[in-house]
């Protein structure tokens, strides 16, 4: 019997590459997982063009790179390539659109980034940033929202509170720090900041900051934590025992004033009763520290109904950045209140329990708990 699949490959590549191009059975394909090829086709359809991977299709001999404004292609019809040279070897021909083949250009974004972070000491104009990239200053903005999640004017006020916690953390004095970190004043670093407390407080770990906990026995998922400021949960971990819990507190606001208080093992429980499926809502103040795109993300998880899951693509695409998936995952990593801000509901493209910080066991708990 004719393979007629083979007169879909342009009758200008020479019969070598034509037999190589030919799809081999699953089996017989070491190098691509399915898992790799999976999350390469969701960041595909999600067209992530910070991906690093190269696509062909079979229909056409041709390959690019995944965020190609070309048609995008049958999931039948595409294969995955870890590099240019692969998807050459195998005989496909560079795209005239995306030319992957080429070094990978700065993109107006990302351009923009480094302009506004080597300019964080200033207020830097969207008609600055828009002279940058050769945009009008709206369309600037209304690019660099749609990938950062966040409009230039907030990215630069985060970059700036990162540069004061980073200058607290290396011992320069609260007014030193506000000005490297390029406050015109202390009131306006505190307005800007999203410390939950104040700089002089942040300094070595939370200096000056009291910090109330309770520790519980969480029933099979072993010890919880929570810690709180006047504000609301700074803090909520879970561990095999409760003197670890108390020390992943401890090593995380290492200079804070730590007070046992018993009224919040109350809280505890009803975070846990919660997780059994109690009626009664767990609605509790919570005090989160972070950038701004941090506590977008965050706000995000929160938004996620119990017993559902999704996948870093997906919470991106939900967020309207479906190009930042990794920035995603970062800060689903950095989330410090365990539970309540569900980092445990995101997971990996094949539906995978991919790492969680108090264990994967753990998550899966939880995610079973929700859904029974």
């Amino acid at each position: 019997m004719i393979n007629t699949e083979i007169f879909l490959i342009p009758p200008a590549m020479p019969m070598k590459s034509i037999l190589r191009n030919q799809s081999p059975s699953r089996g017989s394909q070491p190098a691509q997982s399915d898992a790799w090829e999976e999350q390469a086709w969701q960041q595909l359809v999600a067209r992530d063009s910070e991906a690093k991977f190269i696509y062909a299709v079979t229909t056409t001999g041709v390959f690019c790179r995944p965020g190609c404004v070309s048609r995008p292609p049958l999931r039948s019809n595409t294969r995955f390539f870890k590099s240019t040279e692969e998807a050459q070897e195998q005989g496909f021909r560079a795209c005239q659109r995306c030319k992957p083949e080429l070094p990978v250009a700065p993109s107006a974004v990302a351009r923009m980034c480094a302009h506004l972070a080597a300019n964080v000491d200033r207020v830097v104009t969207l008609a600055e940033l828009g002279r940058r990239v050769k945009l009008s200053p709206f369309t600037a903005q209304r690019v660099f929202k749609q990938a950062m999640g966040a409009t230039p004017a907030q990215y630069q006020r985060s970059l700036r509170a990162i540069e004061l916690r980073n200058q607290l953390q290396k011992g320069k004095t609260v007014t030193e720090a506000i000005y490297e970190a390029g406050y015109s004043s202390s009131s306006r670093a505190y307005e800007q900041t999203t410390l939950g407390m104040t700089p002089s407080r942040f300094v070595e770990g939370g200096r000056g900051e009291t910090i109330r906990y309770a520790v519980a026995d969480a029933q099979e998922l072993g010890w919880m934590i929570v810690g709180a400021t006047e504000r609301g949960i700074c803090w909520l971990a879970i561990a095999e025992s409760a003197a670890e819990a108390e020390a992943s507190l401890k090593e995380e606001f290492p200079a804070a004033e730590l007070v046992a208080h018993a009224e919040l093992t109350g809280t505890v429980s009803k975070i846990v009763d919660g997780l059994a499926g109690s009626a009664q809502p767990v609605n509790l103040p919570l005090d989160l520290r972070g950038t701004a795109f941090q506590l977008r993300v965050w706000k995000a998880l929160q938004e996620i109904p119990a017993g559902e899951t999704r996948t870093y693509s997906q919470l991106a695409a939900e967020m309207g950045i479906p190009s930042s998936t990794r920035a995603v995952a970062r800060a689903c990593a950095t989330n410090r209140v365990s539970v309540l801000v569900p980092c445990h509901r995101v997971v990996g493209v094949s539906g995978s329990l991919t790492g969680y910080r108090w264990g994967v066991e753990r998550k899966r708990s939880l995610l079973a708990a929700e859904r029974g």
